[in-house]
C-alpha cells in the first residue's frame, strides 16, 4: 500500500514537473502588455487582470497558458492608484517586446503627472506594430494625446465626457460614444472603465478562447454574464432611472448634446429603432415624449446654471440649446412659473407670493426636484 502511493507521489511528481517543462518551453498564444497611468483606477485594472488569470488556466493555478499578462512602465518604479495601492511594473517599455493587445488603464484626470512622452512613444510604437490597443476608464485620454484614435470610434465614461470635449475640442463626435460601456472599431477598443473592465476583458478572450472557458472565469468572479458592447452606462445621478436599455442610451444622448438637440429621428438611428418604436418606449418608461424629456432636461440643466454660475442668462439659454433668452425665459416660465432672474435671486427659495396666480408651492416643489440635478 505505501509502495503504491509512493509510486504514485513520484509519478504525479515527475508528471508536474515535465507538465511545467513544456509550459515554459510554450509561449501563450495571446499576450497583454498593460500600462498603467498615474492614479489609475485600481478595480478597472484588477476587473481585467482577473478575468484574464481565471480564463488562461483550467486549474487555480494562475497559470499564464491560454494568454499572458505583462505590467509595463517606462521605469520599474511603482505607480500608484487613486486608492492609494502601488503596482510595480513588470517590465520596462524598452524590455517589453510586442504584444497582441496593448491596455492602457487610467483613473484621475486632474491631479497628479500627466501621462508621459515614453508612454506616448510606447503607445505609437504599438500601434505602428499592429497591436490592438485598449483604452480603459481615462486611459482613452493617453490613445488620443498619442494621436492613435483619428477615425475611430471613443468610448468614454458619462461622467468624464465633457472633459473629453474640452481636451479634444476638434473630435468628431459622432465617433465619440458616451452612452454604452465599450466599443470595438478594428484595432481599437475602448471602455468606459469600473466593472466594464470584466465585460471588455471577456469579449477580447472570446476573439482567442472557446466561450465556456470564459463564462466559467466570469461565474468565478461572480459575474453572471458578460455586458455586449451596446448596453448603456448607468444613469447619472439626478436624472430618473429607466430601465430599457435603448431609452437609456438616448437619456444618455440626449444629456451629451443639450446645447445642440439631436432630432427624433437622429436619436432613433443611434439606438436602431424606428421613430415610432422610439416614442413608444419613451412613453412607457417615462411618462412622456422623448421632446418633452428632452425640453424638462435642457430646462433643469440651465436652472442648475443659474444658481449655481454667474452665466449670464443668454450664455445658458445657448449652452442648453435654446434659440435665445426670450425663448429660454418663457419655457422657464412655463416650467417653474418664474423668470430665470427671479430663480437665480431665489436660489431655490421663492418668496411668498412671487407668483400670484396660486403656482407658488408647485414651483416651489419644481425648485426642490430641479436641485437635486
Amino acid at each position: 500500500m505505501g509502495e503504491t502511493a509512493g509510486s504514485f507521489e513520484v509519478e504525479a511528481r515527475t508528471k508536474a514537473s515535465r507538465t511545467d517543462l513544456e509550459f515554459r518551453d510554450r509561449r501563450p498564444p495571446v499576450q497583454f502588455g498593460i500600462v498603467l497611468l498615474p492614479n489609475f483606477t485600481l478595480t478597472a485594472f484588477s476587473g481585467f487582470v482577473d478575468l484574464l488569470r481565471l480564463a488562461s488556466d483550467d486549474a487555480d493555478f494562475s497559470k499564464p497558458v491560454r494568454c499572458a499578462w505583462t505590467i509595463v512602465g517606462e521605469t520599474l518604479t511603482p505607480v500608484r492608484a487613486s486608492c492609494g495601492i502601488q503596482v510595480q511594473p513588470w517590465q520596462t517599455f524598452d524590455e517589453a517586446g510586442r504584444f497582441d493587445y496593448v491596455v492602457v488603464i487610467g483613473g484621475l484626470l486632474h491631479s497628479g503627472p500627466g501621462v508621459s512622452d515614453a508612454t506616448l512613444r510606447f503607445i505609437r510604437g504599438a500601434a505602428d506594430a499592429s497591436s490592438t490597443l485598449v483604452g480603459i476608464c481615462t486611459g482613452v485620454f493617453a490613445l488620443s494625446t498619442a494621436g492613435v484614435m483619428d477615425g475611430h470610434r471613443v468610448c468614454v465614461s458619462w461622467f468624464h465626457y465633457w472633459d473629453y470635449i474640452e481636451r479634444f475640442p476638434h473630435v468628431d463626435e459622432s465617433l465619440l460614444v458616451a452612452d454604452r460601456l465599450f466599443a470595438i472599431d478594428g484595432r481599437r477598443i475602448t471602455c468606459s472603465g469600473g466593472r466594464a473592465s470584466i465585460d471588455v476583458a471577456a469579449a477580447i478572450l472570446q476573439r482567442h478562447i472557446d466561450v465556456a472557458t470564459v463564462q466559467k472565469a466570469l461565474r468565478i468572479l461572480l459575474v453572471e454574464d458578460a455586458q455586449r458592447p451596446s448596453a448603456p452606462q448607468p444613469h447619472p445621478p439626478g436624472t430618473e432611472p429607466v430601465t430599457h436599455p435603448r431609452v437609456r442610451r438616448v437619456v444618455h444622448l440626449m444629456e451629451q448634446h443639450i446645447g445642440r438637440p439631436l432630432s427624433m429621428e437622429e436619436l432613433a438611428d443611434r439606438v436602431e429603432v424606428s421613430v415610432r418604436q422610439l416614442q413608444r418606449l419613451f412613453k412607457t418608461q417615462t411618462g412622456e415624449s422623448p421632446l418633452a424629456y428632452a425640453r424638462r432636461m435642457r430646462l433643469k440643466t440651465a436652472a442648475w446654471l443659474l444658481t449655481d454660475s454667474d452665466r449670464t442668462v443668454a450664455d445658458i439659454a445657448a449652452t442648453c440649446g435654446f434659440s435665445d433668452a426670450s425663448h429660454m425665459g418663457r419655457e422657464f416660465r412655463r416650467e417653474y412659473g418664474v423668470a430665470p432672474n427671479v430663480y437665480r435671486t431665489a436660489r431655490g427659495s421663492l418668496p411668498t407670493g412671487v407668483c400670484g396666480d396660486g403656482r407658488t408651492q408647485t414651483a416651489r416643489r419644481k425648485l426642490a426636484n430641479c436641485s437635486a440635478l
